[in-house]
């Protein structure tokens, strides 16, 4: 029998070993104890977004829902590392909810958007925990700029999607068209309602993503209202650490590496760029800044702060190097045993402009050493 023929049935039999949970029968358990994906389509008849009744009766309308809720169970690790995250993020998001008088499902959207990821990012350019493009980041107040983008943080930018929220709500008059808006953009969903006729979300035609928007997010919902129900189990030592800090002003009379601020923090790098993640790159810019930092730290760290930033600035005119004609990055770099990468990082190069002859590069050669 030929050899091929041979892995490929082994290969099948792998997947449908794979697929077998798929066959379960309802009233069944699959390994690990997880229910069947039959018995967890079993959604009860009321359901609702922000107490906005989703008509489930429906038959399609409840097709939609099951669509997304088997899609998002299909995906368990997706699924328990949000549950994971969620608590150290969705408390600060439901008392910053609470405090404006704005429904706790909303809480939700962050987990459909960004799996409360800060760093994550689309196609469409949208970055952080609520997906906001740069120009609607900077209409609601946040800073997006070559230093720090607060879509990264998980405060600012909650701050900016909840006066976002508010004002879709009271442009659409419901927090379901709201959230529909807030996926496809609000001229967008005026026009057709305007084209179409009707403002209910459910008996619009949209594009797909915006038809399915919805039915992500109770999907979520109805996952994080009861993960026990769908084979989650999760207990306290599961799950991930609330975030643990204190807070510093920091002033920069120049731009300051965030090394020094981790230096002043009795800290390092990564730590202060994990609790800051809307810092961008390796220095602050010049003038005041709020920093998060390890708890503990903030003892004593305006005087460590004072004394690193003192000494920094005086030996930094020190380091400076003027270009020659004939230089090139890669001859300054091998000329003073210092790393490429650490030149560019450095003095802050854009690779795609050229140096020149007087350019003045800064050269830490005391910092090349592991």
């Amino acid at each position: 029998m030929n050899i091929s023929f041979l892995r490929c049935l082994a290969l099948m039999g792998f997947i449908m070993g794979l697929l077998n949970p798929l066959f379960t029968h309802a009233d069944t358990k699959v390994s690990g104890d997880y229910p069947s994906l039959m018995s967890s389509l079993k959604i009860g008849t009321s359901q609702n977004f922000c107490n906005e009744e989703v008509p489930i009766k429906n038959q399609e309308i409840r097709e939609r829902f099951e669509k997304e809720l088997l899609l998002s169970l299909w995906d368990r690790p997706q699924v328990i590392l949000w549950l994971k995250r969620s608590h150290r993020y969705l408390p600060h998001i439901e008392k910053m909810l609470e405090k404006n008088g704005i429904p706790d499902d909303l809480k939700y959207i962050a987990v459909a958007e960004s799996a409360l990821r800060p760093h994550v990012g689309s196609r469409k350019g949208a970055i952080g925990f609520w997906q906001f493009t740069s120009a609607t980041a900077r209409e609601y107040g946040l800073v997006v700029d070559k230093y720090v983008d607060e879509r990264r943080n998980i405060f600012a930018s909650t701050e900016a999607a909840i006066r976002y929220l508010k004002q879709l709500h009271q442009d659409f008059g419901s927090w379901t068209l709201a959230a529909a808006a807030y996926n496809m953009g609000e001229g967008g969903l005026m026009a057709e309602i305007m084209e179409q006729g009707t403002n209910n979300y459910y008996t619009l035609y949209l594009p797909l993503e915006t038809q399915r928007y919805l039915f992500r997010i109770l999907s979520v919902k109805l996952i994080f209202s009861d993960p026990e129900k769908y084979g989650f189990r999760l207990t306290k030592n599961d799950i991930y650490p609330p975030l643990s800090f204190e807070q510093v002003q920091v002033t920069c009379s120049r731009e300051i590496p965030i090394r020094i601020i981790a230096q002043a923090a009795n800290s390092h790098f990564k730590a202060i760029k994990d609790l800051n993640p809307e810092l961008r790159g390796h220095y602050l810019a010049k003038g005041e800044h709020t920093i998060f930092v390890p708890r503990g730290a903030s003892m004593g760290f305006q005087g460590r702060y004072a004394n690193l930033e003192k000494k920094y600035s005086a030996t930094r005119e020190e380091k400076i190097y003027i270009v020659k004609e004939g230089d090139n990055l890669s001859v300054i770099a091998d000329r003073f045993g210092v790393p490429l990468a650490a030149l560019i990082i450095w003095n802050r190069i854009d690779l795609q402009r050229p140096i020149h002859p007087g350019d003045r590069l800064i050269i830490n050669q005391e910092n090349t050493k592991p």
